[in-house]
């Protein structure tokens, strides 16, 4: 199974050195600014420091919360809030449902820096802007949303109308479905976000 956390501190890690400045520094020039919402604050990073969404969005999010350690010196620390949510997203009845959306993020985790942004119902991917939708959908099944344009035609992918926040869907009940055929869709919309 990925983890979040390590892949927040890899995130973080990059901006310290795409910018040349550290996580609490750059929380220093967002407090100076006076700025109190996190969408302005966000904003600020990406038009002085060139941050894109993603990245801006996490550095605005963490603002007054306990950083993990970004220079090894420990091993982070669990991340309650992704896993919380998915505690709840997958219990009861949907329990069972745990491995399939482990296997997806499995999946991505190789991919690269990415985000997870829990909703109510899902969990949202992101990188420059979100890529994915993973959650359970029925108690039998998980779905995935594929934001990306021009996927081939497959039978097990559907093609969502305009105007929502994924293009695609596919829905899955077994583990041997979270296959290469899968992966290609993730890979495809991982880098079209950026």
């Amino acid at each position: 199974m990925a983890d979040p956390q390590a892949a927040l501190v890899t995130q973080l890690r990059n901006i310290q050195a795409r910018t040349g400045k550290t996580i609490p520094a750059l929380h220093e020039l967002l407090t100076a600014s006076g700025l109190q919402k996190t969408g302005e604050r966000r904003s600020l990073l990406m038009e002085q420091l060139g941050l894109g969404y993603g990245d801006a969005n996490t550095v605005a999010l963490l603002m007054g919360k306990p950083l993990p350690p970004l220079d090894g010196s420990a091993p982070p620390p669990p991340a309650a809030v992704v896993g919380d949510v998915l505690d709840a997203l997958y219990s009861g009845k949907k329990a069972g449902l745990r491995p399939l959306h482990d296997a997806v993020m499995a999946l991505v985790a190789p991919m690269g820096v990415f985000e997870q942004a829990p909703k109510k119902t899902y969990i949202s991917l992101r990188r420059k802007k979100q890529f994915a939708m993973l959650g359970p959908a029925t108690q039998t099944a998980v779905e995935l949303g594929l934001n990306v344009k021009d996927l081939p035609p497959a039978a097990r992918l559907k093609a969502v109308p305009a105007g929502g926040m994924c293009q695609y869907t596919v829905r899955f009940s077994a583990l041997d479905e979270v296959d290469a055929e899968l992966a290609g869709w993730l890979r495809a919309a991982f880098d079209a976000a950026g």
